[in-house]
């Protein structure tokens, strides 16, 4: 039986990785428990259930839902759905003894059914149950329909994401931004002299997790803008924030490979608390994100906060609070979605490639004019606290008490 198994196993692993997570969201899809019709009421308490203990987007999207939350005298519990569930579940979280609280599930459709699983049959059958997910493309792969039979209704932070979603579930998909105005940045103490950075010079910051695909970052074309705008010149700083960066060692060499001989460009791969993530942002003087797309884009929406002016490219989830009056917007071409690890790999999808040129005469600017960066980061603040209120977010629990989901 042992070398059945391992004869198994190693069949599988000569699978595409593409194939392997195609099959996997179709087994735990067809495994999982499914929504119960009609939507049952849910009574104003929420369960957030995620990936609550992980330094991930998803994870940070969830706590910033329960930040939200509490922040409005909501009823609230938290549970990890992520692989650190704990085991039994229920007796830890005692909403989830109750089916009139509703399940506010931050994990995206391919997720969906295993995280269910995780929690067990008992502690979600008839409750009324949202998926929040948060895609990066205009188009969604296959494997996204994977969840959609578990959920109620979809929630999802940007009308770029929700756009398609909608191809997906028609008629199911709310847009929830995520209440930042109740989860502001707060920033550890550090200063630029803890993180070796030097005080006269214009610091220019970007931010990024190699989990979350390298090619959709983008991190080489800020590299060569900042490189086109200021050359090798001591005054002049790019800080690279990478996450994750020891899991993915042939992305770093990419990186590196980028960078060589610029003494003027820095990487910053340990892994930080947020306060100390938040600091680092405040050091900076600009914060520049020519992603190929973005789901949300929150390190942007966060630097807004702590009034850093951003330049981003000015497509997908960012285009929708990142305009002229409060950072600056990069140009693109639309171009085929190329992913080499297949996550973004998706038939006919395009995303966009930032003008380097442009994004190299915006950084030249802004380094060159501090005024400019003051109104422009300003403004961003104001922006983001307009955008990212906490009504859309109340409002949507409130509905979830009249008994009917969006597909009713």
């Amino acid at each position: 039986m042992t070398s059945d198994l391992s004869l198994f196993h190693r069949l599988w692993r000569l699978l595409p990785v593409e194939r392997r997570r195609r099959a996997l969201a179709r087994i735990t899809a067809a495994l999982a428990p499914k929504a119960t019709w009609p939507a049952p009421v849910c009574d104003g308490r929420v369960v957030v259930a995620g990936e609550i203990g992980r330094g991930s987007g998803l994870g940070e999207g969830a706590r910033l839902l329960l930040r939200g939350l509490q922040a409005h005298h909501v009823p609230v519990e938290a549970v990890e759905a992520g692989l650190l569930a704990p085991r039994p579940i229920m007796a830890k979280v005692p909403f989830l003894a109750e089916k009139q609280a509703a399940l506010l599930l931050h994990v995206n459709s391919p997720q969906t059914p295993a995280a269910l699983l995780r929690l067990g049959r008992k502690a979600v059958r008839g409750r009324r149950i949202v998926g929040y997910w948060v895609w990066e493309l205009p188009k969604l792969p296959e494997e996204w329909r994977a969840g959609l039979e578990s959920v109620h209704e979809i929630w999802t932070p940007s009308r770029f994401s929700a756009r398609a979603l909608e191809e997906l579930a028609p008629g199911r998909v709310r847009v929830v931004p995520y209440p930042l105005v109740d989860a502001q940045p707060q920033p550890s103490a550090l200063t630029r002299q803890d993180f070796g950075l030097p005080e006269q010079a214009v610091v220019v910051l970007t931010s990024f997790s190699l989990a979350s695909s390298f090619a959709r970052k983008n991190p080489l074309a800020a590299i060569a803008a900042f490189r086109q705008a200021f050359g090798e010149r001591p005054d002049r700083v790019l800080v690279m924030k990478v996450s994750n960066a020891t899991h993915y060692p042939e992305d770093m060499r990419r990186l590196q490979a980028a960078t060589q001989g610029a003494a003027n460009i820095r990487f910053e791969t340990r892994t930080l608390p947020m306060p100390d993530v938040h600091a680092l942002t405040r050091c900076a003087d600009i914060v520049l994100s020519l992603h190929r797309s973005e789901g949300l884009g929150l390190v942007p929406a966060e630097a807004m906060l702590l009034e850093k002016p951003v330049v981003a490219t000015d497509w997908s989830a960012t285009a929708e609070f990142l305009d002229a009056s409060c950072g600056v917007p990069v140009p693109y071409t639309l171009v085929p979605a190329q992913d080499e690890r297949g996550v973004y790999q998706v038939a006919g999808a395009q995303w966009a490639e930032a003008n380097v040129g442009a994004a190299a005469q915006a950084l030249h600017r802004l380094a060159e004019d501090a005024p400019l960066r003051r109104r422009l980061g300003m403004n961003a603040r104001q922006t983001v606290l307009k955008a990212f209120g906490a009504a859309p977010l109340l409002n949507a629990v409130a509905r979830l008490g009249h008994g009917k989901g969006n597909g009713e």
